[in-house]
């Protein structure tokens, strides 16, 4: 028998706890497919409402605006992305295996996991992938940060740069080479399917190509000088 794995978010995140309601699990379940379908820019409270057969006022009872779900989708992805690098790394012995299995896991897309029965993490990873940057660039990132709406994202980099300290303790920019590595493999899947002409990473094989791209260039850049 699976269990089921519930992450605790940050309440700034919400209005209400989805969490703590049928509906409110109802109202993320489809608003993670409607975003998937139709992109950030043409989905609407109205629309999802209208899917769920509820209120566009009970919508705003659980989020203030389509901006703060998105923030809490996209929360909700790197807090089980931080669950899952725990489970990664555990009782690997070696630092660079170590390091190998959680640059497999920030590179690679989640498949869907009977343990959040409610949350389609395959489509979850298609709106992050398109559309998580959303979720900071804008004008009022700063606000947001000091308010610590990222703080999920920030411990995902943070991990995996420790990652890279205990194989290499002297580099210098280690959250720096995470975060690239994090938004280029969404970069370079995206790219694949939309700009090919930008990657060698191919649409039929994204998510090997990537991994393995992004794991030598974080092992070049870390390695020690002979």
């Amino acid at each position: 028998m699976s269990h089921r794995i519930v992450l605790q978010l940050d309440e700034k995140l919400f209005v209400k706890d989805p969490s703590s309601s049928e509906l409110g699990e109802s109202i993320v379940e489809h608003a993670i497919l409607m975003l998937d379908e139709l992109g950030y820019e043409a989905f609407t409270f109205r629309k999802l409402a209208e899917r769920i057969g509820t209120t566009e006022a009970s919508v705003y009872r659980y989020f203030k605006s389509k901006h703060r779900l998105l923030l809490y989708l996209t929360a909700w992805y790197w807090s089980w992305m931080e669950y899952r690098l725990h489970l990664a790394t555990a009782n690997v012995a070696s630092p660079e295996e170590r390091l190998r299995g959680a640059l497999r896991e920030v590179t690679q897309r989640i498949r869907k996991d009977e343990s959040t029965p409610r949350i389609d993490e395959e489509a979850l990873y298609r709106v992050v992938v398109a559309d998580s940057s959303k979720a900071y660039l804008h004008a009022d990132v700063d606000a947001e940060n000091r308010e610590g709406m990222f703080r999920s994202y920030k411990r995902v980099c943070r991990t995996v740069a420790d990652l890279i300290l205990e194989v290499n303790p002297t580099y210098p920019w280690p959250v720096a080479l995470v975060s690239t590595v994090i938004e280029s493999s969404h970069m370079q899947k995206y790219f694949a399917e939309h700009l090919p002409s930008l990657t060698e990473v191919t649409r039929g094989d994204a998510d090997e190509s990537t991994t393995t791209f992004l794991t030598d260039l974080v092992f070049r850049a870390i390695a020690t000088p002979a």
